[in-house]
């Protein structure tokens, strides 16, 4: 790094403090304004959020290490456009209309307080165990390559930063650095492919695509069919493609952390338009992150120097500091610091959110808008605290992490899933079928957590070495499958909702005013577009297939 790279960084901290203090100045309140932006962004704006919201250090060092360490497998969980279209088409119109900031306080309405309260209960643990440790964790390593930082210095000090961003500047300081980032993150990634491709051919863009294909050699498809592929075990045949779709259903259209970006849209046109730019904008991980990491494990077989990383959790890292320019580096950089900062900030103001609307003000009902926030950032100060505590336990993850989170998600994914599409979906599925099916299905997926953790001395003749013996993808299907079973026999045997509480928040229970707002939402050009995001990953599988 040269000392231009480093000015360049420096002017990106102080454009931070200069959103927060601009934040500051304006109008944050009441909760609306906080957590939601106070419901006025914009398409471009919300799609951005969304993909800056999942963009984070996962991809920047877990998904170009999995490129590098298994070619093409991961592909699967970054081809999800068209689920983020289900998210705008289908289930955006249900959570606007029922004015609701969380997706447990959707539960509370549809089901009852007590589903509320578990999803909310699980959401936190899952964002204190996984997200904010782990995307801490990949910082602290992605740092430590590009800036030369200590690894505990990295990590720490990327929490602690984004901690007092979100804490000053709430969901309206993100969502303005989302449109900042994004555009510098999308150019910054693709220069890296089109320079590393280069690199690897000798000059040509399409030799060294060549030259990246015949080093992945059979890790270039999608689909691994044959029993002797060494990636069979782990992601076997079409399996994949419904194992993947569970998990990104549960990610895309219910999870908080993302639905809480098109909350803050403005109306339902600019939700939906936000979701389908947002669908074109997650086509490009794999070209961003997955083929980088690709070209670096090429680069590194061939023994170029510069390139010789001991981690493919490196490998990123090693694809910006050798292949960018003074300057352009320094840019660059600036713009994968913004990812982690927005990526992390999104994981605490979504706790503090659901924190501060799901329990403190469900048992003070008569606190003030200004409390309700204050105790959002108090809320998202202890997340902060919390996700420092957790960073050791992260490090000893390795190369395996980008598959690793994509296993427990498999674990946390199929019951909140289940629960969301019988719930809207089903109007004869009752309240404490929501609660017991939410229940049941992610005690099973923690136990199954739980054995993970002592595989070794379980004998694998066992009921219980059997049942860890189920390949991980499989098992994520048959939890989704099996929850909704428990919901539908529970519902026979249980009261229904009345017609009040079902009235709007379920496709068949839609008053004719919601329904002519949703028509009134969309025109052709969403249709067309829409297409285009479909197209766009069916040609992706049929080329890589």
């Amino acid at each position: 790094m040269a000392i231009l790279d480093w000015v360049i960084i420096a002017l990106f901290l102080l454009a931070l403090i200069g959103i927060i203090v601009w934040v500051m100045k304006r109008k944050t309140g009441n909760t609306s304004d906080y957590f939601l932006s106070g419901r006025s962004e914009t398409w471009l704006t919300v799609g951005a959020a969304i993909f800056a919201a999942n963009i984070g250090s996962e991809h920047l060092v877990g998904l170009a290490g999995a490129g590098a360490e298994s070619g093409m497998a991961m592909a699967h969980w970054e081809m999800q456009g068209w689920m983020i279209l289900i998210l705008g088409w289908v289930f955006v119109p249900f959570y606007a209309h029922s004015k609701v900031f969380t997706m447990p306080e959707f539960l509370s309405r549809r089901f009852n307080q007590n589903a509320s309260s578990t999803l909310s209960i699980i959401t936190l643990i899952s964002y204190v165990l996984t997200k904010v440790s782990v995307t801490a964790f990949t910082g602290g390593i992605f740092l430590e390559t590009i800036l030369g930082i200590n690894f505990w210095y990295g990590a720490i000090g990327l929490v602690l930063l984004t901690g007092i961003f979100s804490v000053l500047g709430g969901m309206k300081g993100i969502m303005v650095i989302s449109v900042i980032q994004t555009p510098i993150l999308i150019v910054g990634s693709l220069t890296i492919l089109v320079l590393g491709l280069m690199k690897i051919g000798g000059g040509g863009i399409l030799d060294g695509w060549h030259s990246t294909l015949e080093y992945i050699g059979e890790n270039r498809h999608l689909i691994h069919s044959d029993p002797s592929d060494p990636l069979f075990s782990k992601f076997p045949g079409v399996g994949v493609i419904f194992g993947a779709a569970i998990i990104g259903f549960w990610y895309w259209c219910t999870d908080q952390h993302i639905v809480q970006r098109v909350l803050a849209a403005k109306d339902l046109k600019n939700a939906r338009r936000g979701t389908i730019f947002a669908g074109f904008l997650k086509v490009l991980p794999v070209f961003m992150f997955l083929i980088p990491g690709m070209i670096a494990a090429a680069l590194r077989a061939k023994g170029v120097d510069g390139f010789n990383f001991d981690s493919n959790d490196k490998a990123f890292g090693s694809m910006v500091l050798n292949l960018l320019p003074m300057g352009i580096k320094g840019l660059v950089t600036v713009g994968f610091i913004a990812a982690l900062v927005t990526s992390l900030a999104a994981h605490f103001n979504s706790s503090a959110t659901l924190f501060t609307i799901d329990f403190y003000k469900h048992k003070h009902p008569q606190a003030t808008e200004k409390r309700l926030v204050w105790v959002g950032r108090i809320a998202t100060i202890t997340v902060v605290f919390l996700g420092l505590i957790w960073i050791p336990i992260m490090r000893g993850l390795g190369n395996v992490l980008y598959e690793y989170l994509q296993e427990v998600q498999s674990l946390i994914a199929p019951a909140i899933a289940a629960v969301f599409v019988l719930g809207v979906f089903n109007k004869r599925i009752t309240p404490k079928a929501g609660e017991w099916g939410l229940l049941i299905g992610f005690a099973i997926g923690m136990i199954r957590l739980a054995l993970m953790i002592f595989k070794s001395s379980i004998p694998a003749d066992s009921i219980l070495g059997a049942f860890l013996t189920i390949n991980w993808l499989y098992f994520c299907i048959f939890l989704f499958v099996f929850t909704m079973l428990v919901m539908v026999v529970i519902s026979m045997f249980t009261p229904k909702a009345t017609e009040e509480q079902l009235r709007g928040i379920t496709y068949f229970s839609q008053g004719n005013e919601q329904i002519a707002e949703t028509r009134a939402s969309w025109s052709a050009i969403d249709i067309i577009t829409s297409v285009a995001v479909v197209g766009l990953c069916v040609a992706f599988y049929i080329y890589f297939w």
